[in-house]
Formats: C-alpha cells, structure tokens, sequence
C-alpha cells in the first residue's frame, strides 16, 4: 500500500515549487502557513510574479531568465530567514524553481 504522506508534509521549512513559466505548482504544509494571509494553499496556480511587488518581481523575472541558483537572507517578523531559490529539471529541460 503507498503511502500519501510525503516528507515534505511536516518539514519545518516553507517550500513552494513553481514551473518553468513561473506558475505555482505546489506548496508544501508550512508554505501554506506561511502565507495563509495572501491566500495560502490558493496561491497553487497563480503566478510567483504577481506574489512580489517591485524591485522583487523584476529581480524574480531575471531568476527565470537565468535559471541560476540564488541564496538569499531576510527579516521578517523579528526572524531572520535564509532563503533558497534552486531551479529543477526534467527531463534536463528547466522545469522551474523551488525555494
């Protein structure tokens, strides 16, 4: 019998995956905590560059563009939080990001 849990499920970390057009795909448990405010889990489908206001969404377009890692820190809230934009691949093809 498969099991539906996925390792992500209760990872303590936000991770959001989006396609090659920038088009969320997934969202794990703690993203959608995360940004439960801007629409949680009815963010899958809509566009990662719609979610950052400028200079983030232009910075974001340039990501794709490169399909280049970028590592990142903020603060947020009192927290500081590192942040992990990594592209993936199918089939060796750009398929999108995960952060």
């Amino acid at each position: 019998m498969a099991d539906s849990h996925h390792w992500t499920d209760e990872l303590r970390a936000a991770i959001t995956v989006t396609d090659a057009e920038g088009t969320i795909i997934g969202l794990n448990a703690r993203a959608i905590e995360t940004f439960a405010a801007d629409g949680g889990a009815a963010l899958i489908g809509s566009s990662v560059f719609d979610c950052h206001p400028e200079p983030a969404r232009t910075e974001t377009v340039e990501l794709y563009e490169r399909q280049q890692p970028n590592h990142y820190t903020i603060a947020k809230n009192g927290q500081r939080k590192m942040i992990h934009q990594m592209p993936w691949y199918r089939e060796g093809e750009f398929a999108g990001f995960v952060e």
